[in-house]
């Protein structure tokens, strides 16, 4: 069967397994958040550092800060958090999981002790000054409440997401049954859309392969609905 160039497919790699997939989202978006989140906190309390100052400040908590390495770190937390809420497959099935064990692995803390770190050993190197150094110290509480916050706030953009495309995918059920290709079509787009920004996990992943196998197979034959069940139910199994 022939898929189309962007398609569903190419957002999501076929290739890896969803625990990979889920793993490589996290350590992306969480990295992502850390980052952000340092980077606006040393910028508010230190205005009148330059940005290459504030980068280098950033950078020291980063490196120094996460001695495995930031990706490393999120992701020996994401397992320790998976670990205590019982995920025993290894991936995670739906976002109140992801939630969960984002907090019981302890993100926050980590973030915490990397701060830390990072300040004692830039105070012993001599790249910060004891000024910078304590001021940085005094607003760690802020800038981990805002990291809560953000990652918090990203989650529930997961949950919208995730409820977005199941309105689409209930909304091109409902077209196709109608025999209605054009709209099929936007609630496809659609779907595609929200999968590059969603986290994978499978029951979405399989329901969104199974819609684009459909609808190319009709769009494969003019747009024409005269296929059999056979071929439909077959294509519900290629994904």
């Amino acid at each position: 069967m022939e898929i189309l160039n962007n398609g569903i497919g190419e957002n999501i790699q076929n290739n890896l397994p969803i625990q990979e997939e889920q793993k490589k989202f996290l350590d992306t978006t969480i990295g992502k958040i850390i980052n952000n989140t340092l980077n606006v906190g040393l910028k508010a309390f230190l205005p009148n550092l330059i940005e290459d100052k504030i980068i280098q400040i950033k950078d020291i908590i980063i490196e120094e800060g996460f001695k495995e390495g930031l990706n490393k770190t999120i992701e020996s937390a994401i397992d320790l958090g998976k670990s205590i809420i019982g995920v025993a497959t290894g991936k995670f099935d739906n976002i109140n999981q992801v939630e969960n064990a984002v907090q019981k692995g302890g993100i926050i803390d980590l973030t915490s002790s990397a701060i830390d770190k990072a300040l004692k050993y830039a105070n012993k190197k001599g790249l910060i000054s004891t000024e910078i150094s304590k001021v940085i110290k005094n607003s760690k509480n802020v800038i981990l409440d805002n990291l809560s916050t953000n990652l918090e706030s990203a989650l529930t953009e997961q949950i919208k997401n995730i409820e977005n495309i199941n309105k689409y995918s209930n909304n091109w059920d409902k077209y196709f049954k109608e025999h209605n290709f054009n709209k099929m079509e936007k609630e496809y787009n659609k779907i595609k859309k929200e999968l590059t920004e969603i986290m994978p996990l499978e029951n979405i992943i399989t329901r969104a392969r199974q819609i684009e196998n459909i609808h190319q197979l009709i769009k494969n034959n003019g747009q024409n609905f005269n296929i059999s069940q056979e071929e439909i139910e077959l294509a519900k199994t290629l994904i």
